[in-house]
């Protein structure tokens, strides 16, 4: 959407969540939350770590999912292998990761993305944890 819109929608109250990254804004529509937990579904966000606390503010029951490099260093590599970024948003992100990575303790699981199928495994467990009985993030909670 545009920023008028983004603005408009903020105004309003639409947000779950937004936020300022890496000089852009993201947002999650809480009729978009709500449209798909009416029928049953789990929702999965991909949110930065100020997202994330957000939603925990607003729905306490929320499983918070941290997912964190192997290191700072591996992430570097990562990043500048990309080749899709200035140095100056490298240096952005990193910069951003490291404060990130001192609110990984407010989450409820961590799981660190050093091989992509394990990683996704354990996100795969996650869900089906507080799924399998009609979603109680306790349940995940008690197992982290």
């Amino acid at each position: 959407m545009d920023d008028a819109e983004f603005d408009r929608r903020l105004a309003n109250g639409e947000f779950l969540e937004w936020a300022w990254v890496h000089g852009h804004r993201y947002g999650t529509l809480v009729s978009e939350v709500e449209r798909v937990l009416s029928t049953g579904e789990s929702v999965v966000l991909e949110i930065d770590v100020q997202g994330g606390l957000s939603v925990r503010a607003v729905m306490p029951d929320a499983v918070l999912v941290f997912v964190e490099p192997p290191s700072m260093e591996e992430l570097e590599r990562r990043l500048r292998g990309r080749g899709t970024e200035d140095e100056k948003s490298v240096e952005l992100r990193l910069a951003n990761a490291r404060t990130e990575m001192g609110h990984a303790g407010e989450y409820d699981v961590r799981i660190v993305n050093d091989d992509l199928e394990r990683a996704c495994g354990e996100l795969e467990d996650v869900i089906h944890t507080y799924e399998k009985d009609g979603g109680h993030a306790q349940d995940v909670r008690d197992q982290a």
